[in-house]
Formats: C-alpha cells, sequence, structure tokens
C-alpha cells in the first residue's frame, strides 16, 4: 500500500510523461465569444483515492476500503491461494479446502487511527478471524467484537469458513462510538466537518479514472460492494456527500464508457442531486498526458477516425470530440446547460494544447470552463536543472527561495497565459488541480536527503506564504473554480500532495491547510476555522 500512495506516483515511476510544448504556431481565426459568466475564485478540493492505506478515513465502517481479497493456502506464500469464487459484488462465495480468503483494512503506520473495541457485523454462515493490529474477544453467529491496538499496524480480517449456501457478506467494521447508526449516515463526522464550505469535489481518484476499465453501466460501482477500493466510489455516495456538504460535484466519465452508461450516469445524478447544485462533468482525466492509458485509447480512437497520424494530435481531438458527445447526452437529461459546467482540459504549460482542444470541431462552443492544473512546480531528477543530487545539498530556505523566485512565478505565467484562449472563447480558467508540486523522480524519489528536505519544505510556514501568494494571484488574473490535489494523504518519496497527512492532524499544523482554508474564508465560503 504504502508504495502505491496515488496518481502522483503514477506519474513519476513512469518517467514523467509530460507532453512537451508543441512548437507549432498557430494562428486563430476571429472568434464569436459567447457572453462568459463573470468569474468568481472559490475553493474545490480533490479527495484522496479510497484504498486501504487511505489516511482521511472518510467512511465510518472501515471495511469500505479495505483491500479486495487475498486468497490464502496453507503451507503456501502469501496470496498463493487458489483463484476466488467471487460473486457480483465482491463477497467469497466458497473456499477451496485448506485456504481462507483475507483482506487488510486500515494500512496506516503511526496509529493514525481510532483503536479500542470494534464491532464486526455480517450476513451469512461461517468464520471470521483477525490478525495484525486486530484481537478477537468475543464471537457470536453475525457479530464479532475486535480489540484493535493502531500502533500495531493494519487490521488483518480472514474468512476461515463460508456456507456456500449463505456465504458470509456484508461485513461491517465499526469503530467505538458507532455501532448505532448517526445521522451522518455512512460518512466519519469529522471528514464531513473539515470539508464542510467546499465549493466543489472533485472524485478523479474515487472514481479510479486513471486507466479505469468501467465502459458498461452494468459494471459500474454499486453501493452494495464488498469494498469500494476494486472500482471506485458508488456514484449515489458521490451525490450523498455532495448534498449533506453542499458542495458542486466534478465527475470524471471513464474514458471507455459507452454512450449508455454516460446517459444512466447523468439520470442518477439528475435524480438524486440537490436541484441547486451544479455538475462538473470532464471525459476522463488528463487525457492530452502520454502516461496514462487514457492518453493511448484516445490517440487509437482518434486515428480510427481520421482526426491525425500523430498520436498526441490524435489524442487532443478526440478528447475535444468525445468531450462533445458527453456533454450532449448530460444536456438532453438535465434539459439544457444551466446546472451542467462543461470542462475541457489541457496541459497548465502549453496553451498551444489549449488551443488545438478547444478549436476542434468547434468544441469550446459547447463547454464551459478551460480546466488546467498549474502547480507550483520544482521537478527533481538526475537530469534536471539543478540536479536532484545538487538540490540535496541545500537548505530548506534555498529549496522555498527557488519555489518562490522561480516555480511560483512559473505557475502564475502560466495562469495569465492560458487565461487568453479562454477568454478569446468566453470560457471560465478553471484548476482542476492545483497546489505545490514538490517532487523527485527518475530514480531520485530513493534519494532520502532529498525526499526529507521536500518534505521539510512543506511543512515550513514559509509554503503557507507561498500559497497565499499563489492564490492571491489565482484570483487577480480572473481564475474561476480551483481544485487542490489533494485533501487528506500520507507524504512519501512520491510526493507531498495531501494538504493534511492523517485524518486527526492538527490543522495548525500545516501550513498550506492553514493558508489555502483562510482564502476560502476570504472567498466567503462557509469552511470550518
Amino acid at each position: 500500500g504504502e508504495t502505491t500512495m496515488n496518481r502522483r506516483m503514477f506519474l513519476q515511476r513512469a518517467g514523467g510523461g509530460v507532453l512537451a510544448a508543441a512548437a507549432a504556431p498557430s494562428c486563430l481565426r476571429t472568434l464569436a465569444a459567447p457572453e462568459a459568466s463573470p468569474p468568481k475564485a472559490r475553493l474545490g478540493m480533490n479527495l484522496a483515492g479510497l484504498t486501504d492505506w487511505n489516511t482521511e478515513l472518510p467512511f465510518v465502517d472501515a471495511f469500505r476500503t479495505s483491500r479486495p481479497w487475498i486468497s490464502q493456502r496453507k503451507g503456501a506464500g502469501w496470496g498463493k491461494g487458489p483463484e476466488l469464487d467471487l460473486d457480483d459484488r465482491g463477497w467469497v462465495k466458497r473456499l477451496a479446502p485448506d485456504c481462507w480468503a483475507e483482506t487488510l483494512m486500515r494500512t496506516i503506520k503511526g496509529g493514525h487511527y481510532p483503536g479500542g473495541k470494534y464491532l464486526a457485523l455480517y450476513e451469512g454462515k461461517g468464520q471470521i478471524d483477525f490478525g495484525g493490529a486486530g484481537r478477537l474477544l468475543e464471537s457470536l453467529p453475525g457479530r464479532a467484537v475486535v480489540q484493535v491496538d493502531p500502533a500495531k499496524g493494519a487490521v488483518f480480517l480472514m474468512i476461515r469458513q463460508t456456507d456456500p449456501a449463505d456465504y458470509i457478506r456484508n461485513i461491517r467494521f465499526l469503530p467505538p462510538g458507532f455501532e448505532i447508526p448517526r445521522k451522518t449516515g455512512p460518512w466519519h463526522p469529522a471528514f464531513l466537518d473539515r470539508w464542510r464550505g467546499m465549493a466543489c469535489l472533485r472524485f478523479m481518484d474515487w472514481m479510479k479514472t486513471n486507466g479505469s476499465r468501467l465502459a458498461r453501466w452494468a459494471d459500474r460501482p454499486v453501493p452494495q460492494d464488498a469494498t469500494f477500493s476494486r472500482k471506485g466510489a458508488p456514484l449515489e455516495l458521490m451525490i450523498d456527500l455532495c448534498n449533506r456538504l453542499g458542495a458542486e460535484p466534478w465527475f470524471c466519465m471513464p474514458h471507455m464508457a459507452d454512450d449508455n452508461f454516460v446517459r444512466r450516469f447523468a439520470e442518477t445524478a439528475r435524480k438524486l442531486l440537490d436541484p441547486k447544485l451544479r455538475v462538473w462533468v470532464e471525459y476522463s482525466n488528463e487525457v492530452w498526458n502520454s502516461i496514462f492509458p487514457q492518453h493511448r485509447y484516445a490517440a487509437e480512437q482518434g486515428r480510427k477516425l481520421g482526426f491525425a497520424e500523430k498520436p498526441w494530435e490524435a489524442a487532443w481531438r478526440y478528447t475535444a470530440h468525445r468531450s462533445l458527445q458527453i456533454f450532449r447526452v448530460w444536456e438532453e437529461v438535465f434539459d439544457g446547460r444551466e446546472r451542467l459546467a462543461r470542462v475541457l482540459p489541457s496541459q497548465a504549460a502549453n496553451p498551444y494544447v489549449s488551443k488545438q482542444i478547444l478549436d476542434f470541431q468547434d468544441a469550446w462552443r459547447g463547454a464551459d470552463a478551460l480546466a488546467i492544473a498549474p502547480y507550483i512546480s520544482f521537478n527533481l531528477s538526475p537530469r534536471s536543472r539543478p540536479t536532484a543530487e545538487e538540490a540535496a545539498g541545500w537548505s530548506v530556505d534555498r529549496v522555498l527561495d527557488h519555489v518562490e523566485n522561480v516555480s511560483l512565478p512559473q505557475a502564475i505565467a502560466w495562469i495569465r497565459e492560458q487565461k487568453k484562449p479562454a477568454d478569446r472563447r468566453g470560457l471560465l480558467l478553471v484548476a482542476y488541480e492545483a497546489g505545490q508540486h514538490l517532487a523527485a523522480h527518475g530514480g531520485a524519489e530513493n534519494n532520502e536527503r532529498l525526499v526529507r528536505l521536500l518534505m521539510e519544505a512543506n511543512k515550513h510556514p514559509r509554503m503557507g506564504r507561498i500559497y497565499a501568494r499563489y492564490l492571491k494571484a489565482w484570483t487577480e488574473a480572473g481564475g474561476d473554480l480551483l481544485c487542490h490535489f489533494s485533501s487528506v494523504s500520507r507524504w512519501s518519496k512520491w510526493g507531498c500532495w495531501g494538504l493534511l497527512q492523517f485524518s486527526d492532524e492538527p490543522p495548525e499544523n500545516s501550513p498550506k491547510f492553514m493558508a489555502i482554508m483562510e482564502w476560502a474564508k476570504s472567498r466567503g465560503q462557509p469552511v470550518a476555522s
């Protein structure tokens, strides 16, 4: 779990994969831009992915984010059991002789989750057991009491026996004080309190957007799934969260989703979402970025349709084409565009890419926003300037000098340059992701001194002041919604993406968190103090 923290790690592991700036000139015809709504800078949030190592703890029930089942056989190595017979929701239907199924919950180091006596509930007949941080105290049919010591790391849950005619299913693992359902539903009240007042919640990681295999509506995640770490969060729960918080949802349509999937998704959103809330709709995530499977898919589809021969150009154009198709479905379902924010995404450092996506098939005419990720970037590798080895010898102040004097002005310049094509077409400029991007890659992530240095820079008071300048520049440039990446996640050699590292971290310990919430408050958002 610790080695697969988030999608940024995937980007860095794969070597960066960011498209080089295209040098081709572009001559734009005169554009009759529609009247655009005046921008209103405000804060949204990318929520951290639902995994067993998620440190945000959004759900009361720890089983919601448990790891998909691991098959074990007596006398064999870890995970060497036979393929498990699972039902459509991911519950184990039967076990082979001398075999069991196992999962991990709360793989969080340092004791950063609640301990004490947990209540395990389940339906069906069989035998469950616990290990790691969990010790079975009492077992009755359908119910067990488990002593949990977070200092011991992860809780292991094992299905030792199950009756194929009435197999164990609907497992819940509830911490002390939550044995009886509360008015907060499935959500931990601290999670709701933390993000109350957000203008928007972007569900890219919750939907497992990058490399998604979802194509048909029948294969979507549903609330009855054994765990949401397998396919992602059910739409019904994402909508419930937005309704409770009064936050607009930002959905990333899977890159292979067929039209029926899109239509049924939109119909469910219209039926369940608070009618006062608008929906942000985006085709996949960073389809322009050659590192992702969705880019390769779009490039292949674009070439098949004759949009371009070069794969990157085919991907840009297919992004525009498929986005328009998706937007039309949403418009039909919602009887117009009033409750929709239709997003065309691009690469922050490259306005040329933006123009290509916006102008193919006049896609900008069917959209509301151009979305970029204008990170405060300081990416270090053996070949960067400065090199990772050089930077590892710097002081924290020197790192922050570089961030303040080089990285921050660069991010601000990207914002200003991207505002031009957006303005010319009457589109809002929004940030689908934003924040610091101090990261080591290309082997440099294994330089422990450098990684420690970047972590120290992230928690330094100066980082809060840099964030304040960054957000002020976004506002002054006329930016609209800005979605930070990301909410709560443990820092590692793959980056320091979380505003907070743990659900129980005092907010005042994070200058980043304090600065961004202060900005949201200044924009009139009713965020937590």
